[in-house]
């Protein structure tokens, strides 16, 4: 049998198709493409790189170092700890059998009083100073005892007036007195009794300790940076207590802004350190009564306010000084009753009599 020509083949067939449909066929294989495409591209291709993390960082500026001073002298110290170190206060004797004395110079704050008959005495505070030798150690009296009482103080003494000893042996105070403390204390060969008692801080350190006198709080002075002043008025300062070998008289130093101490007319010595030059130096107007106690005793007004000048930096500034009752701290206060800060480092207070001393400065 032939084959039958009369129908085409099919890929005649087909080709015809195709061209009777080319259009949708291109359309619908362009999509084909463009899906197949896009799909390989996301399947193959690699993720895309995660955007930076971008980290601020804030930069504070360095905190200032903390600095800690000193309450009793206002001076730079190097810890915390050391601004509670115990403070321990030691009455100093200073008639002329007396002196040289040891240990005035590297100290705090000194009052200076008459003690009796025209004679001055030292009530000397210690806190961080630490002389090698101390004295002669001497009695104390009750006006001592209301200075030292703001301090928080021990006190260190042999014996005193019947009023003081009352006051210090009350339980109130850190009594550390020689009569019960003999092994903290000696007696120097050098000089005849009763000049001659002696203590060292290796002994007193030793002594507080036993005793839990470890720490000491209290409000001290308000202290200020010292600069000497542009225009100086007091360079020579004369301070009349009693008669002329208790007088003292200052020489200004504006190299080292202190104040070197004359007495009697002589520069005013430590034996082991050299003249004593104190930072500020403060003329503290008080009454002064004579009363009998166990004999007559000098007596004076430490509780209440009066005149005072403080000289410092080179200057004399006319205050009124204030102490409310025993354990509050003395204040300085100008014409406005604005508190007048003292300069940092060693203070020295001169208690002049009312009516019979004097205060002069050029």
């Amino acid at each position: 049998m032939e084959p039958d020509t009369t129908k085409p083949k099919f890929w005649v067939r087909l080709l015809a198709w195709v061209k009777r449909h080319k259009w949708p066929i291109i359309i619908i294989g362009g999509a084909l493409t463009l899906a197949i495409g896009t799909f390989a591209y996301l399947i193959l291709s690699p993720a895309p790189a995660a955007a930076p993390v971008v980290v601020k960082h804030t930069i504070e500026p360095p905190k200032p170092a903390v600095k800690y001073y000193s309450p009793l002298t206002g001076v730079e110290v190097a810890s915390e700890a050391a601004t509670k170190a115990p403070v321990t206060a030691i009455m100093i004797e200073n008639s002329p059998d007396a002196r040289p004395q040891s240990g005035l110079k590297n100290s705090g704050v000194v009052f200076e009083a008459i003690a009796e008959g025209g004679i001055t005495r030292f009530l000397v505070l210690y806190q961080q100073e630490k002389p090698k030798l101390i004295g002669p150690v001497r009695s104390v009296r009750m006006y001592y005892v209301d200075w030292l009482a703001a301090f928080n103080a021990s006190v260190a003494h042999v014996g005193g007036s019947a009023a003081a000893l009352v006051e210090v042996r009350n339980g109130k105070y850190r009594d550390i007195d020689q009569f019960f403390n003999s092994g903290s204390y000696w007696r120097a060969t050098d000089r005849y009794a009763p000049h001659n008692v002696y203590t060292s801080f290796e002994r007193l350190d030793a002594l507080n300790a036993k005793k839990g006198y470890t720490e000491s709080n209290f409000t001290g002075f308000t202290r200020i940076d010292g600069a000497p002043s542009k225009e100086p008025d007091a360079t020579k300062i004369n301070i009349t207590i009693s008669s002329f070998l208790y007088n003292s008289s200052y020489i200004y130093d504006a190299q080292t802004n202190t104040y070197a101490r004359s007495e009697g007319g002589a520069p005013h010595m430590d034996r082991e350190d050299g003249q004593i030059t104190p930072s500020v130096v403060i003329a503290m107007h008080v009454n002064e009564t004579t009363v009998l106690e166990d004999g007559y005793r000098q007596q004076i007004n430490a509780i209440g306010s009066g005149d005072a000048t403080i000289f410092q930096n080179g200057t004399a500034t006319n205050v009124t000084w204030h102490k409310a009752s025993r354990t509050d701290q003395i204040t300085f206060t100008d014409a406005v009753g604005k508190d007048v800060p003292l300069v940092r480092g060693q203070t020295w207070i001169a208690a002049v009599p009312n009516g019979s001393g004097a205060v002069s400065w050029q």
